[in-house]
């Protein structure tokens, strides 16, 4: 389904692009160079299979540094997203009804991703190291576990909590929003100084919990997990994109004739520097985080930020200036794009599962998983859409004669 004509068009294609991105992520996993040749046990510490569902003999190193970069941007990007798309929804809507319309939106499918969806992703995973791979013994193992694993569904619970947070503030202390949106109006036609302030904030709120936690280990409780080293990053980026999605988009650094569309090249290479650098540094910390020097630690610590910031502007300056025009498979992915967040990670670990025995180098494999999972679920996006549609028209249909008649007056 094409999005609506009123729709900003590069971020359309923008949220097309992060989706095509999150699932090529999920899809070469299996392949990168870094991971041990053989499969993570199911029932055993520190539980890696929940990154590494599956892992093949076959591996290309291109995947290592790509996952890398998105390691550093992706997520960083999708909370911005998440935040950019706010304003407008409570605007329309006002904080009571626009948290009630998250609950059914977010809060449901994050359960059915939870229950249904999760175990089924990894039931393959567990297939790959079980003396007996039944569906019963997994569901055994699955319910001794110490956490519920959520996969790649744990961002919807944190966008969930912080779109309730925008929504109290929104209704309680607007005058804190107001603040926030003024000083970012100060910076509407200057990118580079909303970089600094961007890569800075990100720094208070990365550096000392990375140094703390390393920037690699995460917690669960339950089916809520979260990196310990990310949470008030990606709340800055929340807030960042929440106040950027205040102002209308011809008055914001999201103006596709705005200096950050125009010097998008610049911004390429600076997220090209910049990661370049966080890799070295990052390099110097390995394999042991903890028993690296203090000031290598420190020293990637500081340049994540500033990755992060630069990457995530680099996208955001291509989008505005080169995908400016309607595509019928760019506004299929954008106006599906949360349906396949949901549905993709079982598509694509199955699939992984499937190819383990074919013998293809593993950029054949990640091709072939990447464009049938793109391609199943938008299928499946499209077929919930329809089923939708059918529940809501059935009920919304008028009752025949004979009903109306026999009703009591």
């Amino acid at each position: 389904m094409a999005v609506s004509s009123q729709v900003n068009v590069p971020l359309s294609n923008l949220r097309a692009v992060t989706i095509i991105i999150v699932v090529a992520f999920h899809s070469v996993l299996p392949y990168l160079a870094s991971q041990p040749a053989d499969p993570f046990p199911f029932d055993a510490p520190p539980y890696r299979w929940i990154a590494f569902p599956i892992l093949d003999s076959q591996r290309w190193f291109g995947f290592d540094l790509f996952c890398a970069w998105q390691d550093v941007s992706l997520m960083s990007l999708m909370f911005l997203l998440a935040g950019l798309f706010t304003p407008s929804s409570l605007g329309r809507k006002g904080p009571r009804t626009y948290a009630l319309e998250r609950s059914w939106r977010i809060g449901l499918p994050f359960v059915l991703a939870v229950g249904v969806l999760s175990p089924l992703a990894y039931f393959a995973s567990y297939r790959l190291t079980a003396a007996d791979p039944s569906f019963s013994t997994f569901w055994q193992h699955w319910r001794a576990l110490p956490m519920w694993p959520a996969g790649p569904q744990w961002f919807l619970w944190q966008i969930f909590l912080l779109g309730a947070v925008a929504a109290a503030v929104h209704a309680f202390a607007p005058h804190w929003l107001r603040a926030l949106n003024a000083l970012v109006a100060r910076v509407a036609d200057r990118p580079l100084l909303f970089f600094l302030a961007l890569a800075a904030l990100s720094a208070l709120a990365y550096v000392p919990l990375a140094m703390v936690f390393t920037p690699w280990e995460w917690t669960f409780l339950g089916p809520f997990s979260f990196q310990l080293s990310r949470p008030l990053h990606y709340i800055v980026y929340f807030f960042a994109g929440f106040a950027i999605g205040s102002h209308a988009s011809g008055h914001s650094i999201l103006r596709p004739d705005g200096p950050l569309a125009r010097h998008w090249l610049a911004w390429l290479a600076a997220a090209i520097a910049s990661m370049s650098v966080w890799g070295g540094l990052t390099s110097l910390t390995l394999p042991e985080w903890q028993a690296s020097a203090p000031l290598f630690r420190l020293a990637s610590a500081l340049a994540f930020p500033v990755a992060s910031a630069a990457a995530a502007l680099c996208l955001l300056a291509i989008c505005l200036r080169l995908l400016q025009s309607r595509d019928r498979l760019l506004d299929s992915f954008s106006s599906n794009a949360y349906s396949i967040y949901l549905v993709h990670y079982v598509v694509v670990v199955w699939l992984q599962y499937a190819l383990l025995d074919v013998d293809l180098n593993a950029i054949g494999k990640a091709t072939i998983v990447l464009a049938a999972a793109l391609t199943v679920s938008l299928a499946v996006s499209a077929g919930m859409k329809i089923g939708v549609r059918a529940i809501v028209s059935r009920h919304s249909e008028p009752q025949d004669e004979s009903a109306i008649a026999n009703q009591p007056r």
